[in-house]
């Protein structure tokens, strides 16, 4: 996956939303996101830093994506984005995050919610 370890938290929800994640800041690591990964496992994300598209090629399973602003705001979510797929250009967001498909209903995650990111 990518590099830095990851913890985020649906504040709004008080639901948790990435116990053991990762970040993929540079170009390479967010080129290469989740290409070869196995099926994200519940906890488990990965946070694209400054992007603000997305796709699935070449993956083999669903996930879902929340588009988050400078503040971490939801501006924009795709819950269980199938393989295949390009998510649309959101100009308002800065960062993706990748989640394993289900987790957006499982916490109720909806647009304008805030996520706490923690990054070590």
């Amino acid at each position: 996956m990518a590099s830095n370890k990851l913890r985020a938290h649906n504040r709004t929800r008080h639901a948790p939303l990435v116990t053991h994640g990762a970040v993929a800041a540079s170009w390479w690591t967010r080129l290469r996101g989740l290409l070869g990964h196995a099926p994200l496992q519940p906890g488990e994300g990965l946070l694209l830093r400054g992007e603000n598209a997305i796709h699935t090629i070449g993956m083999s399973f669903a996930i879902d994506v929340l588009f988050l602003d400078r503040a971490g705001r939801v501006v924009h979510l795709i819950p269980a984005m199938p393989p295949w797929r390009a998510s649309p250009f959101v100009s308002r967001a800065v960062d993706v995050l990748e989640l394993p498909a289900g987790v957006i209903a499982q916490t109720n995650t909806a647009i304008g919610d805030l996520i706490e990111l923690e990054i070590t």
